[in-house]
C-alpha cells in the first residue's frame, strides 16, 4: 500500500524534507513478565511542526475484523478504533527485534504520558495493540503481556486485542497491508518463530479513517502527539 507523501512528515518553514535517525537510545522494557528487550528510539532532525498547522489526509477506511480482548470477549475491531481517535499497533508479543515491536512499545508508552498530562486529551483517545499471531497470543498471553499498561489508572485506556484464528485476521492484515511471514524452519510451539514483517502504527480518527501510518523511521513521540493533537483540534476540542 502506497503512502500518501502529503501525509509523510511534513516540511518545515523552509520547505526541507524531514528525515528521521535512529538514536542510540539504550533501554530494558517489559511488561507483565516478558523477557527485556534493549530498544532504540527514533529521532527527528527537526522541529516537529506545531499541531493545527498542517492537514493529514484521509488514507484509507480501517478495515474490520473479528477480534479478542484479554478476557476472551469476542467482539469487532470497530468497537476498539471508532469514537476515539485511536494509535493502532500491528506487534505480537514474542518480537525478539529492537527496531520492531518492543520499539512500538515503548514510543506508545511515551506517547501515552504526553498525551496524559493533556487536560484536553481525556477520553478522545486511545491505544491499541493488536496481535497477529494468535496462535501464540492467546488472552492469557496478551493479559501477563500487557498488564503493566491496562493495569493503570489513565485517561487514555490501552486494550491489548488477538483474535480466534488467523482467518479472522486476514482482513484487518490485507486491508492494511501489513505482510507476515512466517520463517519455512518452525520452532516448537512452546518456542515460537520469529515472524518477518513491517512495524506499522496507524493513526486513526474517530470516524474509523486511517490519517497517518508511521513505520520504525517515523515512530517519534512527539511527532505523534502532535499528529494527534492535530486531530483534537480538527474535532473542534481546545487544546490545554
Amino acid at each position: 500500500m502506497q503512502i500518501n507523501p502529503n501525509n509523510r512528515r511534513r516540511a518545515d518553514a523552509a520547505g526541507a524534507r524531514a528525515w528521521l535517525l535512529p538514536a542510540a537510545l539504550a533501554l530494558l522494557i517489559g511488561t507483565g513478565g516478558v523477557l527485556a528487550h534493549e530498544v532504540s528510539s527514533a529521532r527527528a532532525d527537526f522541529v516537529p511542526p506545531e499541531p493545527g498547522t498542517y492537514k493529514l489526509e484521509r488514507i484509507q477506511a480501517l478495515p474490520d475484523g473479528a477480534v479478542v480482548d484479554t478476557s476472551n470477549r469476542r467482539a469487532r475491531l470497530a468497537k476498539y478504533t471508532q469514537g476515539r481517535i485511536t494509535l493502532l499497533s500491528l506487534m505480537y508479543t514474542s518480537c525478539a527485534d529492537p527496531s520492531g515491536c518492543p520499539m512500538a512499545l515503548y514510543t506508545l508508552q511515551k506517547v501515552r504520558r504526553d498525551l496524559e498530562r493533556e487536560k484536553s486529551t481525556g477520553n478522545r483517545v486511545r491505544i491499541v495493540s493488536l496481535s497477529f499471531d494468535p496462535a501464540h497470543d492467546t488472552p492469557d498471553v496478551l493479559r501477563a503481556y500487557g498488564a503493566g499498561e491496562t493495569q493503570k489508572r489513565s485517561p487514555v485506556p490501552w486494550d491489548f486485542l488477538t483474535a480466534r484464528s488467523p482467518q479472522d485476521l486476514r482482513p484487518v492484515l490485507d486491508g492494511l497491508g501489513q505482510d507476515v511471514r512466517v520463517p519455512v524452519v518452525q520452532t516448537e510451539a512452546k518456542n515460537p518463530a520469529n515472524l518477518t514483517h513491517m512495524l506499522k502504527v496507524f493513526l486513526i480518527d474517530r470516524n474509523g479513517w486511517v490519517r497517518e501510518i508511521y513505520t520504525s523511521s517515523f515512530l517519534v513521540p512527539q511527532v505523534i502527539v502532535n499528529d494527534v493533537q492535530t486531530l483534537l483540534l480538527e474535532d473542534g476540542v481546545k487544546l490545554r
